[in-house]
């Protein structure tokens, strides 16, 4: 009876200590310690396209570096649901629309980073929902 005891407690214990791993898990998936949140970059030029999914939006834009190539910057957002909240719609961008952001660059130098706000073609400004940042244009 005593070691039947000592089982079941083995077993909530375990089943408490697994349930507790979950959410540290999903908090270091949503690590942004790659983005240099010390800087805020401006970046101008063409939607190549916009990825409004799960779970992490998506905007790449065409930019002209400085020698007057195209380079391609990967911007990540917030989820959908929140994307959502701000205004953004699976339409707001369409490749081929001229668009100003403002992002946190990636740590290693390379053309991407964290989504802070944008310039829409119409003149709106949008924010990217989970930063809880008001948007650096204002």
């Amino acid at each position: 009876m005593i070691n039947k005891m000592r089982m079941q407690v083995r077993i909530a214990f375990a089943i408490a200590a697994l349930t507790c791993l979950g959410p540290a898990q999903a908090f270091a998936h949503h690590s942004f310690s790659m983005f240099d949140n010390q800087k805020t970059l401006s970046i101008d030029g063409t939607v190549r396209e916009f990825e409004l999914v799960n779970p992490h939006g998506w905007l790449y834009v065409v930019v002209t570096d400085a020698q007057g190539k195209p380079v391609e910057w990967g911007i990540e957002m917030g989820g959908p649901g929140a994307l959502g909240r701000s205004g953004w719609r699976a339409d707001t961008v369409k490749p081929g629309d001229k668009i100003s952001v403002h992002i946190h660059p990636l740590k290693d130098g390379t053309y991407g980073g964290q989504f802070m706000d944008a310039k829409l073609p119409d003149g709106r400004v949008i924010g990217g929902g989970d930063t809880g940042l008001p948007p650096a244009f204002r």
